[in-house]
C-alpha cells in the first residue's frame, strides 16, 4: 500500500473509531491528526490568517482569510476583492506526489490548478489558469514569500505561449488584520 493509502486508511480509522469496537489504551490509538506529525503539512502555515491585500503602490485590492481545516489537511482561502468579486481555493499537501496542490474557483469564471512546493523560503506553484468565459487556458505560476516585516508577498505570472515568456498577472502584499477589541 502506498504512503497516501496508509494515511487515508489511518484517517478512516480515526473517523469511525476503533477497529471492531475494541477499546484500546490512549497510547495505542493513531493520532487524531496524523498530518500534524509531518512537517510538510505545515509548510504553507505562514499564509494562514486574516489579511488585507495591497498592491505595491499601497492601493487596497481586497481581503483574504486563510484557515486550516479538515484536521489540518486543507488550507482554505476565501477571497473578497474591493470590487466585490470573490473566490475560494483549496490547498493541500499530496504526500505521494511530495507536492502542494491548489485548486482555485473565482467568481469571475477563473479556474486555477497549480502544483509545487517550498523553494528557497517561498511556496512556488505552477500549472494552469482557465478562463471559462473565453474558453482559454494559459500557464500560470504563483509565488508566496513570507517577508521579514510579517507580510506575505503573492506574485503570479502568466504565459500565453506555453511558458516561453511570462508577464506579471498579479502582485499583492498581505498585511495581517488587527483584531478589534470588545468593549
Amino acid at each position: 500500500m502506498s504512503y497516501s493509502g496508509v494515511a487515508a486508511a489511518m484517517c478512516l480509522l480515526v473517523a469511525v473509531g476503533t477497529v471492531r469496537g475494541q477499546d484500546s489504551p490512549e497510547t495505542d490509538r493513531p493520532s487524531a491528526t496524523p498530518c500534524a506529525d509531518t512537517d510538510a503539512y505545515s509548510e504553507f502555515d505562514f499564509w494562514l490568517g486574516s489579511w488585507t491585500v495591497h498592491l505595491a503602490n499601497g492601493t487596497e485590492v481586497g481581503k483574504n482569510v486563510i484557515n486550516k481545516e479538515k484536521g489540518g489537511y486543507a488550507v482554505v482561502e476565501r477571497w473578497t476583492s474591493s470590487r466585490g468579486n470573490t473566490g475560494v481555493s483549496l490547498n493541500y499537501y499530496h504526500p505521494e506526489a511530495n507536492e502542494w496542490v491548489q485548486h482555485w474557483v473565482g467568481g469571475d469564471g477563473s479556474l486555477i490548478t497549480i502544483r509545487g512546493g517550498m523553494n528557497s523560503g517561498s511556496m512556488i506553484l505552477e500549472g494552469t489558469i482557465h478562463y471559462v468565459g473565453r474558453d482559454q487556458t494559459n500557464a500560470l505560476r504563483g509565488t508566496w514569500t513570507p517577508l521579514d516585516d510579517g507580510r506575505v508577498r503573492q506574485y503570479f505570472e502568466e504565459s500565453t505561449d506555453g511558458g516561453a515568456t511570462w508577464t506579471e498577472w498579479f502582485e499583492g502584499f498581505y498585511t495581517r488584520m488587527v483584531a478589534t477589541e470588545s468593549r
